[in-house]
């Protein structure tokens, strides 16, 4: 079967919000009921109220907006394939309710807002029954339609590739997915992340923001399938393997129980928690016993230590750290020149070494006291400044020593 899109011609706003209804997450109708404005593979409102205020300020003008494409079902009924943004901001305006019961008011004229209530009947009748839409409503099988629905979306506000990977897997399995990771409201995701209700410390951050439903499904599905970047492919393939099942139990699951190792792993909530890979963390170190005294009184160390002396350290790795004994994830091996200026101060600008005379801090090296591969840290205190003699002394001393 090839793709039919057919123009429906004179639909009116009247036509489209009769029957306007939003169910929240259980979806949302108009056209008398026999349209569904936010099928399955679609993602919630995402418009600022600001774009919704240019959608209506189009439609006060009587400018057009862009063509909006329907599908056909079977049954005589359509699903919004493109436009739903624009249609719900119409219909929320019409119908005076933001999706929360709150009203709407628009500053049409540069001097007032108004809500649909308020303009004129003429004006309300202008918008109701002459303002005319552009709609093709699209005949085809599912393939075609979500084919045709991502072909569309290289317009207007950019769905994200999870939100594509969405459309192309929906079925029992993605549904209890977004329920759990997705809610708009009261996301019980969210919450699990939590350490106290009340202060909100929570686990979750991408790329320095909260962590937000759209978001943090894909960044589980990263975790589940370890990997700490975003690989489409086989996230895609996860969510092909999984798109029949009864449930998303499998991924819940995981999500959880990665959470609930770190608050046991890591007790002590500090802020340097939120955004790390903890996935990733959980997949590498959950089945190693800790003792977690141990690992609080590390971390407390090198958090102390870096207020002190942050420049030689790398604090990101401070967790995966005291969970795998790497020191190349927090150590820099090379001091800092501010290091090594505090160095050569508290040396009072003489070679460390067994010269001992002045010299300038151009003619003097970076030498850890006790050797990095020895567990030497990179700090002040552990820096010795010497000159190139001194220096080729010490170093051929501790290699022998070894």
């Amino acid at each position: 079967m090839v793709m039919k899109a057919t123009l429906l011609n004179n639909l009116t706003l009247r036509d489209l919000v009769n029957g306007y209804c939003d169910n929240g997450e259980n979806g949302v109708v108009a056209f008398g009921g026999k349209l569904n404005v936010r099928p399955a593979y679609q993602r919630a409102f995402v418009y600022e109220p600001t774009d919704r205020d240019r959608v209506m300020r189009s439609v006060y003008d009587n400018l057009p907006l862009n063509v909006m494409y329907w599908a056909k079902n079977p049954d005589g009924t359509f699903e919004i394939i493109d436009g739903q943004q624009r249609t719900i901001s119409m219909c929320q305006f019409i119908t005076n309710n933001d999706g929360y019961g709150n009203p709407i008011a628009i500053n049409f004229d540069g001097k007032r807002t108004q809500t649909f209530e308020n303009l004129s009947p003429e004006k309300q009748k202008q918008i109701l029954d002459d303002y005319k839409l552009q709609i093709y409503v699209c005949d085809g099988t599912d393939d075609e339609k979500l084919d045709w629905f991502h072909t569309i979306n290289i317009a207007g506000k950019i769905m994200e590739e999870q939100e594509l990977l969405n459309a192309d897997y929906t079925g029992v399995w993605l549904t209890d997915a977004k329920g759990y990771f997705s809610k708009k409201t009261n996301n019980p995701a969210i919450n699990f992340a939590f350490y106290d209700n009340d202060i909100k410390h929570s686990l979750l951050s991408i790329n320095g923001e909260d962590a937000n439903r759209q978001a943090l499904l894909e960044l589980v599905l990263q975790w589940i399938i370890d990997t700490d970047k975003t690989e489409y492919p086989e996230i895609k393939y996860y969510m092909a393997k999984h798109r029949a099942d009864d449930n998303a139990d499998e991924l819940i699951n995981y999500y959880k129980s990665v959470i609930s190792w770190v608050k046991q792993t890591f007790p002590v909530y500090r802020k340097e928690m939120r955004g790390l890979s903890w996935g990733i963390l959980y997949n590498k170190y959950h089945n190693k016993n800790y003792d977690t005294d141990a690992l609080e009184k590390e971390l407390l160390r090198l958090f102390e230590l870096y207020d002190i002396d942050p420049d030689g350290l790398k604090k990101a790795g401070f967790y995966e750290y005291v969970l795998s004994g790497d020191r190349t994830l927090i150590w820099h091996r090379v001091f800092t020149e501010k290091q090594q200026r505090a160095a050569y101060q508290n040396q009072n600008k003489k070679c460390g070494g067994r010269c001992g005379r002045e010299f300038d801090i151009k003619e003097l090296e970076a030498h850890h006291k006790v050797a990095f591969s020895d567990g030497g840290e990179t700090t002040i205190d552990n820096c010795l400044m010497l000159c190139h003699d001194c220096h080729a002394d010490i170093t051929a001393k501790q290699n022998h020593e070894r």
